[in-house]
């Protein structure tokens, strides 16, 4: 009997220190302020960094063809756009998506449905929806200047450029051609969310359990690489339209009326082939981005946290 009691009493404790090594394992809430000054801190260092590697992309998907484009020369060329933005447009994603992250999963628990994977995906496609609203202007002005276009000189000077343009929508009259691009933009970034998110936390759910402990910035960093890198393969026929559609036109200038015209234009002009353009440069950029984007996330919001809560 005595036996059977420790036996009872060592079954118990390891039950207690599973449940304990579970609630460690998995990630603790964030604070919208640590959130905020962290996914800026990370959009910063990794779009300023591997800047040219994106220019070589834009320029492999423009219609006008890589050496026209620019090849590589200048590879520089519109980094004040990108560096202007990457960070408003990363604290407004990671603030929206570590706010929401929680309270979908709450929801969901409500109705009998404890899938975190649910809850990554909502959270993180509304942090690209709030994202957007910087990062479309932002894009638009980068592939502009990445690619050359006339009028591009310089940051001022596209800004003027782009606010003067029309394309139709009521919004063009006051924005001008800011938000080209807009719609096939979210259509880019909620599938990449969707895909990239629940990859990137199970990844360190199961990479914790195996090691019995949290996963480090320099884990979480290889996990938010990894599928970063698988979704960007499979998003990539939207990021050359999004990017054509930014640029306004073909290569002989006739304009682009809207997504389905890129893509329609495209495939016929030639041939789906084209809707890979900039596949390598695309993976190789995200993948490492992904690794320095998630890693200084991981770091600053460790560091951040006691100050900030």
């Amino acid at each position: 009997s005595r036996v059977i009691t420790r036996s009872k009493k060592a079954l118990s404790t390891a039950m207690e220190n599973e449940r304990d090594l579970k609630i460690d394992i998995e990630p603790a809430e964030v604070s919208f302020l640590t959130s905020l000054v962290a996914g800026g801190m990370a959009g910063t260092s990794v779009d300023v960094a591997l800047f040219p590697i994106d220019t070589i992309k834009t320029r492999m998907q423009s219609p006008q063809g890589f050496v026209k484009a620019g090849g590589f020369r200048g590879v520089y060329r519109g980094l004040g756009a990108a560096a202007t933005g990457s960070a408003p447009g990363a604290a407004l994603f990671f603030s929206t998506y570590e706010a929401l992250k929680p309270k979908v999963l709450a929801l969901q628990k409500e109705y009998g449905n404890d899938n975190a994977s649910v809850s990554h995906m909502v959270a993180a496609s509304m942090g690209e929806a709030a994202a957007c609203l910087v990062r479309v202007p932002t894009e638009v002005l980068k592939a502009k200047m990445q690619t050359k276009a006339e009028g591009a000189h310089s940051l001022g000077s596209t800004f003027r450029m782009v606010l003067a343009e029309t394309h139709g929508s009521f919004l063009s009259s006051f924005t001008g051609g800011l938000y080209r691009g807009y719609g096939i933009t979210i259509m880019r970034e909620i599938p990449f969310a969707v895909i990239q998110f629940p990859l990137y936390e199970g990844f360190k759910v199961e990479w914790g359990k195996r090691q019995q402990s949290p996963v480090s910035p320099v884990q979480a960093a290889a996990c938010g690489s990894f599928s970063g890198a698988i979704a960007a393969a499979f998003t990539t026929p939207l990021d050359v339209v999004k990017t054509r559609l930014m640029l306004g036109g073909d290569k002989h200038g006739v304009p682009y009326k809207h997504a389905v015209d890129v893509f329609q234009r495209t495939v016929t002009e030639e041939g789906p082939a084209a809707l890979l353009s900039g596949i390598q440069p695309r993976v190789f950029w995200i993948s490492l981005g992904g690794f320095v984007f998630f890693g200084a996330y991981e770091g600053s919001r460790s560091l951040l946290s006691p100050v900030l809560g």
